[in-house]
């Protein structure tokens, strides 16, 4: 299947005049420490937390299994800190399952929580410190500085390459009875601490390695194509699609190598960087009803709708493609007409998800024609992502894309 541009409409785009005129902010974690065995670093950084005795892990089994949990815990008896491990967090939590491991914490107090994991561990942890010190229900949470208090000091630690969770004020959580997954944005989901460590992520496995890869490629991209991108964003975002897009496929092929490691754990935060300064889109807002309803996993569900979203935002955003083409090494210098470089963009993000091997039709997922309608309702919802989309999207053209990953 191959998608082809549209012909070149020759204007600068917004985003390009406006940046400088728009107002805009920018705030994420506390503090970041970086590069390979800093997990090492936690005991040096432990003072820095406050006077922490008891501390609760947060994670999964996966990291019970290949020792990474007992290396984190050694240091914490080390330092004299008594923890305990909630080690059941579930990929694309719900609502349910977020609320039982909180009633597991009644009870017991915390000095410190800790994410270990990937993103669903990350933002289960951000969702239960804000709970231990909010009386409110999580869903009357959902939405936008809905939290009032900070919860209790977090440390997240990433162990995959996608979500950036551990940057953002950002926490999803799934609604089974919406079909639909949803977002709690507040400055108190911020950690004190972030451990960036690649060595985690050498065991990842390579579907996981590509669907978080992908992931992280789209929360850039969109964040640059975004009505709310800034100078911030754009060096994030330009940052985070660098990297990304010289190691994806090495870190697929070669898990092992330490360096593509690196780089795809790097682009990851600088793309969860590149979203809060300026947010993503309409492929995050179509891809989360796929998530909420037939459990696609995120970073696929965004790969698959990516072309054929930007394909529908393409004469808004040739300028910006064109951008991306150059900054990443596709095309040289401004002699290459801007709609043969947006060309060139959509040509290899194809060639990527291919060679990733991630699933580009809905049907694998038993998705069909007659559930199109309800997947748009839903995506139609989801407005705090829609309205940051640069070109206005109905729910006739959300319908359409979806057939599009039908055919």
């Amino acid at each position: 299947m191959k998608i082809v541009a549209s012909p070149a409409i020759n204007t600068i785009q917004k985003g390009d005049m406006m940046n400088m005129n728009n107002l805009f902010s920018f705030q994420t974690s506390k503090r970041i420490i970086a590069g390979n065995g800093s997990l090492k670093q936690f005991n040096e950084q432990l003072p820095s937390l406050g006077n922490v005795s008891r501390a609760l892990i947060v994670t999964s089994g996966t990291f019970k299994e290949n020792g990474s949990l007992d290396l984190f815990t050694g240091q914490l008896s080390e330092a004299g800190v008594e923890f305990e491990s909630f080690i059941d967090i579930q990929p694309e939590p719900t609502v349910e399952h977020i609320e039982d491991v909180f009633k597991r914490m009644a009870g017991k107090k915390f000095d410190l929580l800790i994410g270990l994991g990937g993103g669903s561990v990350l933002d289960a942890t951000k969702l239960l410190s804000v709970m231990s010190t909010n009386d409110i229900p999580l869903k009357d949470m959902v939405g936008t500085d809905k939290v009032k208090q900070k919860g209790i000091p977090m440390v997240l630690i990433p162990t995959t390459s996608g979500t950036g969770s551990e940057v953002t004020p950002n926490a999803i959580v799934t609604f089974p009875e919406e079909e639909l997954k949803i977002g709690v944005v507040s400055r108190h989901l911020l950690p004190d601490l972030v451990i960036l460590d690649p060595t985690l992520t050498l065991t990842l496995p390579p579907r996981i390695t590509a669907a978080t890869g992908m992931d992280a490629f789209v929360h850039s991209f969109e964040s640059f194509i975004s009505n709310k991108a800034n100078p911030i964003s754009d060096m994030f975002a330009l940052e985070s699609m660098r990297l990304i897009s010289r190691s994806i496929i090495k870190a697929y092929e070669e898990g092992s190598d330490l360096q593509a490691r690196h780089d795809m754990l790097l682009g990851s935060t600088y793309g969860g960087m590149a979203l809060t300064a300026a947010g993503t889109a309409a492929v995050h807002a179509l891809a989360y009803p796929l998530g909420g309803k037939f459990n696609i996993p995120h970073g696929e569900a965004n790969s698959m709708l990516l072309p054929h979203v930007t394909l529908f935002n393409l004469d808004h955003i040739e300028e910006r493609m064109a951008i991306v083409a150059r900054e990443l090494g596709m095309v040289e210098g401004d002699t290459v007409p801007v709609s043969e470089a947006a060309q060139v963009l959509i040509n290899k993000i194809q060639e990527w998800t291919e060679r990733l091997n991630i699933p580009q039709k809905l049907e694998k997922f038993g998705i069909k024609e007659e559930d199109v309608p309800a997947l748009a309702t839903a995506a139609s919802k989801v407005t705090r992502l829609l309205n940051n989309n640069p070109k206005k999207m109905t729910i006739e053209d959300m319908e359409a894309i979806y057939r599009r990953l039908l055919k």
